[in-house]
């Protein structure tokens, strides 16, 4: 017996228009979902040239590629770490953007020489910024007086080459503004990295013209970060890494890679409620606008 013998016509009719929406759907889904395969990515913060990456550089480099990281910026640390940086741009050209900087926790009494080193690689080597320079009070405080120096040294040398800056700020957020809100500043630029502040912090980088650097703190269950970034417009904002460091979840205390980038966009994603085509999008036209990529 037919099912029309049981049940009106427009029934059947209305369930099977209900069975073609549902199966569109599903269709639907899997075509956004492919089309984030599609999504760039930007890494602007990554030591993917540091010795944990020696034994399988390129086995991280691939999985980038399943990521669709498009670049990978990779801030210097101190004068060891120069062929590095240089080495691992030299095999991935088109993957890696170098800086070249003198980090603040390698800054001792006699920084002058190392710093004098690092800035002469600029006659010698093309750099998309300077970078990883800043204020690190967490560790130690005895070299504040040298990092201040040293970063405004590095700070000022930005300036006159037309470079933007990546600033490492750990418990020193106040310390670096003092800096760089003086008038004689007012045209840099560049990304204060690993961000940690509340919202009145923000507001004062972002109108300095610099941009937040956000990373796998965000996906820390505690850091309170979720609340403060929700409320920060996509522009003024740039993901990060910071590998082989701050690992985000679910790889927290693990080694980080560059790959896991897309981690902290899907998280952001969450955050403010937007799509995730939609943060890679604005998040890799702001860091291509900053690199001049």
């Amino acid at each position: 017996m037919a099912w029309s013998d049981h049940y009106p016509v427009s029934i059947l009719k209305s369930f099977n228009e209900q069975i073609r929406a549902f199966f569109c759907s599903i269709l639907y889904f899997r075509k956004k979902k492919s089309d984030t395969d599609f999504m760039r990515l930007i890494d602007t913060h990554s030591h993917l040239y540091a010795e944990e990456f020696d034994q399988d550089i390129d086995e991280v480099v691939k999985r980038c590629a399943e990521q669709n990281i498009q670049k990978i910026v990779l801030p210097n640390i101190d004068v060891d770490t120069i062929d590095r940086v240089h080495n691992l741009t030299d095999k991935y050209p088109d993957l890696c953007v170098p800086l070249m900087g003198l980090h603040p926790t390698h800054i001792k009494e006699n920084y002058q020489k190392d710093l004098d080193s690092v800035l002469s690689q600029f006659d010698k080597y093309k750099y998309k910024g300077v970078g990883e320079i800043g204020i690190d009070l967490y560790w130690d405080k005895t070299f504040f007086k040298e990092q201040s120096e040293a970063f405004t040294i590095q700070l000022q040398f930005a300036l006159k080459k037309d470079l933007p800056v990546v600033i490492h700020a750990r418990d020193s957020f106040e310390e670096i503004l003092e800096i760089v809100e003086k008038a004689e500043y007012k045209s840099s630029r560049g990304i204060f990295h690993a961000f940690t502040g509340d919202q009145n912090l923000a507001k004062r980088i972002i109108n300095r013209g610099f941009k937040i650097g956000i990373g796998g703190i965000l996906t820390f269950k505690n850091s309170g970060l979720s609340d403060t970034v929700k409320d920060i417009p996509l522009e003024h904002i740039v993901l990060e890494t910071d590998s082989p460091y701050l690992a985000p979840t679910p790889f927290r205390g693990k080694r980080n890679e560059s790959s896991y980038v897309r981690l902290v966009a899907e998280k952001l994603s969450e955050v403010k409620q937007l799509p995730l085509e939609e943060i890679g999008e604005i998040t890799t036209k702001n860091a291509i606008e900053l690199f001049q990529l």
